[in-house]
């Protein structure tokens, strides 16, 4: 089987660059598209605003500023993701809290959130784990009773649908979106974070643009960084979010498929489609490994894991953070957690998804895991 590219970059975004290039402004503090962007993006989620940044990291950079915890505070999160959902809680010199995962999805699994909230914690990041909601209801109770933020990690995530229909990233106190190449659509890099909220809106716009108030004149209000989006890569964004919905729609239809052709195969946990918008289509299985190497040998991208390991036992926990210094870290190990260890070393399986994948590609990876190639 051969792998079909999975992007959707084409005429449309052509042009889009164009009209930036000849407009002679490239930079979104003075050009229209960076703008226009956060309009459609705070639309499509239902929020007041949308805040443009350089990269999903940076947008989760900009979460994790506006939750503004002290140095030392926590943040809870899960052990399954990228390094980029835990970057900027080191970066403000706050330190990650794991918290264990669901089995069925290894989505943040809000009873072992519970049990690590405490005097110090500041928020809960969750992250929808390769386009799955996780439980939001739940994680969205806790924070509210502990008085604290809820973040939104939706990088894999672009319209995924919680049980009442809404697109998630609205029912955090922000949510973030990654336009990373990989991602459902993409401008190479780039990211937006989203909220309701006008306060953590103008801390999140102040922190990305140099702490500059620009309401004052030259006159910087804050600390902060240079997260700001360019005009190409927001008009390249808009492009790609006019094809969103083809995208989304495309990847549902040949997971349902799939799904169905998996149905009732022992010894294997099948996602759950509710709300899932497919950034991979995972798979639970007692060994990972060797399933990974039989369908690559059959052509089929998918590797066991995900990760190398999960983050809580990631090589960067033994080694400085700043210079020679461990500071905030002193004496810090994180927290086992046995169910992520497990879905990580043995049980998880993660086959790459794309929307150029058609009913024949479907139909060999279920041959290939039902009977091998």
């Amino acid at each position: 089987m051969a792998e079909p590219e999975g992007r959707t970059l084409g005429d449309e975004e052509v042009a889009a660059a164009e009209r930036v290039i000849r407009s002679g402004m490239l930079n979104s503090v003075w050009g229209t598209e960076a703008r226009a962007l956060e309009r459609e993006v705070a639309e499509l989620h239902g929020v007041r605003h949308a805040v443009s940044a350089s990269s999903g990291t940076a947008a989760l950079h900009l979460a994790v500023v506006a939750a503004a915890p002290d140095p030392g505070d926590e943040i809870i999160t899960t052990p399954i993701t990228d390094f980029g959902t835990v970057a900027p809680i080191l970066a403000q010199n706050a330190v990650p809290v794991f918290a264990d995962v669901d089995p069925a999805d290894g989505n943040l699994d809000p009873a072992a959130v519970a049990g690590l909230i405490g005097p110090r914690t500041r928020a809960i990041m969750a992250v929808h784990l390769f386009g799955a909601p996780a439980r939001l209801g739940e994680l969205r109770e806790l924070a509210s009773d502990a008085g604290i933020m809820l973040i939104e990690d939706c990088a894999q995530a672009w319209t995924s649908t919680l049980p009442d229909g809404r697109p998630v990233g609205g029912a955090g106190d922000v949510g973030c979106l990654s336009l990373q190449q990989w991602k459902h659509i993409t401008c190479g890099d780039g990211g937006l974070a989203v909220t309701s909220s006008d306060e953590l809106a103008r801390r999140m716009r102040l922190f990305a643009d140099k702490g500059w108030d620009r309401a004052a004149g030259r006159s910087h209000a804050s600390f902060g960084l240079n997260y700001r989006m360019t005009e190409l890569q927001a008009a390249v964004a808009r492009a790609q979010l006019a094809k969103l919905p083809g995208v989304v729609r495309s990847r549902r239809s040949t997971a349902l498929e799939l799904l169905e052709l998996l149905e009732g195969l022992p010894d294997v946990v099948l996602p759950r489609p509710e709300g899932h918008a497919w950034w991979l289509f995972p798979l639970i299985v007692p060994d990972a490994a060797a399933l990974a190497e039989r369908l690559r040998a059959a052509g089929v991208p998918a590797r066991a894991g995900y990760l190398e390991a999960p983050l809580n036992r990631a090589p960067v926990w033994d080694a400085p953070i700043y210079g020679t210094s461990r500071y905030p870290l002193e004496g810090y190990e994180p927290r086992p957690c046995p169910v992520a260890e497990e879905l990580v070393g043995r049980t998880l399986l993660v086959i790459e998804w794309n929307e150029h994948y058609t009913t024949e590609h479907v139909a060999w990876i279920a041959k290939v895991i039902r009977t091998g190639p």
